[in-house]
């Protein structure tokens, strides 16, 4: 067995294409999923854009007995997971027991079951504490169902680091296939497009007010106020890269370098530790800086938060030493299905030869960044890094290349 480790099939739910075809020829040419808020009556709160996954109708693509007992977050994921391992061309039913297994991230999209269950609870007169109780059994909930479904009885488990869960959970998952496990689903599907959900992220002052689409979400641009919140994202397969091979499996690229730091707490007086994560990254992928050749960037859109970030790519890369780009203007921050959904777009990068675009920023030139802007960029790309940071400090990064 191997230490590569390869990804052989990819299941997308995002705003901007439901379905990786869909998906990518929208963020090819730059194609906004965000709009308005349509899942609930947004006109009251400050924040009214969302990126909401289109034409997903859940009787099109799960069976009428799992409707009932699932929410719209876990009916996204149970989608995601059947198309990413129909395109690797697997079947688990067909592979020994406790060969396949299923780790995933999860953040906020608990706050639209919960939201359900308030309303259920409060029309029926019961006590909050189900509700509550309802959110963190939620945490599990994608994993166990992918699980169940497809009778995946390896390594489980639910990454929470928010923003930064996607890269966490593909890392984790990167350590169980080297222990020895077969194949793993991995990544997020993630959102909370409900007022509770709504209230609980505009309590992070990240979130933009803005009104207007094309500037509602701004990353490395003089204008930038804050995100767009969205939902969906990317759920991939994770194989040992030598048993794909074997067994002829097509092959996107593999998941090279790792590193997650935490920042120190505020006031502490020491640097944010994001360079420091990037750096071990790299050193895990045994690269170089000059072997990069594109930054997928978490893009806050928040000033001092996107200084912070351009300020550590600068350092690694020099200023304007590497394309960036943050295809996530397109979508909107999917909290933890956002940077699997990035790993795929990079993936997809090595294989086309394109950097997909930053749509409808001006970057601002203090920033020191070479920002991939308006249309997608020609160039080979052999080697990304994926940068993802979440709310609480957590910092991740990961490279992803071509396959050997």
């Amino acid at each position: 067995m191997s230490t590569s480790v390869a990804v052989t099939g990819i299941g997308v739910t995002a705003p901007n294409g439901l379905g990786t075809d869909a998906y990518w020829r929208a963020t090819r040419e730059g194609v906004s999923g965000i709009g308005p808020v349509t899942r609930f009556d947004a006109e009251q709160y400050p924040a009214r854009l969302a990126g909401e996954v289109p034409d997903f109708e859940a009787t099109d693509h799960l069976p009428s007995r799992l409707i009932p007992q699932t929410d719209h977050m876990t009916r996204l994921a149970l989608a995601a997971a059947d198309w990413a391992l129909a395109d690797a061309g697997v079947t688990p039913s067909e592979l020994a027991d406790y060969e396949a297994g299923v780790i995933t991230a999860a953040s906020s999209g608990g706050f639209e079951f919960g939201q359900n269950e308030l309303e259920n609870l409060w029309s029926k007169g019961n006590k909050y504490v189900s509700a509550y109780q309802s959110y963190a059994w939620f945490y599990a909930v994608n994993t166990g169902q992918i699980s169940i479904r497809n009778g995946m009885r390896g390594p489980s488990g639910v990454v929470v680091s928010d923003q930064a869960g996607g890269l966490d959970a593909l890392a984790q998952a990167r350590r169980q296939i080297r222990k020895g496990t077969a194949l793993i689903v991995s990544g997020g599907i993630d959102g909370s497009i409900c007022p509770w959900g709504w209230v609980a992220q505009m309590a992070s002052g990240r979130m933009s007010r803005g009104s207007d689409p094309e500037a509602g979400y701004r990353p490395f641009d003089s204008a930038a106020q804050g995100h767009v919140a969205g939902e969906g994202g990317a759920l991939v397969v994770l194989e040992d890269a030598e048993r794909a091979r074997e067994r002829g499996a097509r092959v996107y690229g593999e998941i090279a370098g790792y590193g997650a730091t935490t920042d120190p707490r505020p006031g502490s007086g020491r640097p944010p530790a994001l360079r420091r994560a990037i750096d071990a990254a790299l050193a895990d992928a045994g690269l170089e800086p000059g072997d990069i050749d594109v930054v997928f960037a978490d893009a806050a859109a928040v000033p001092e938060l996107d200084r912070i970030e351009a300020e550590a790519i600068t350092e690694v890369f020099g200023p304007g030493g590497v394309p960036v780009t943050a295809p996530k203007t397109m979508t909107g921050r999917l909290y933890s299905g956002a940077a699997s959904l990035d790993v795929t777009a990079a993936l997809l990068s090595i294989r086309d030869g394109l950097i997909p675009p930053t749509i409808h920023v001006t970057p601002d030139p203090a920033y020191g960044l070479d920002l991939v802007t308006g249309t997608a960029r020609s160039a080979t790309v052999r080697a990304a890094l994926v940068v993802a940071r979440g709310y609480g400090g957590f910092n991740s990064a990961m490279v992803v290349r071509a396959a050997a």
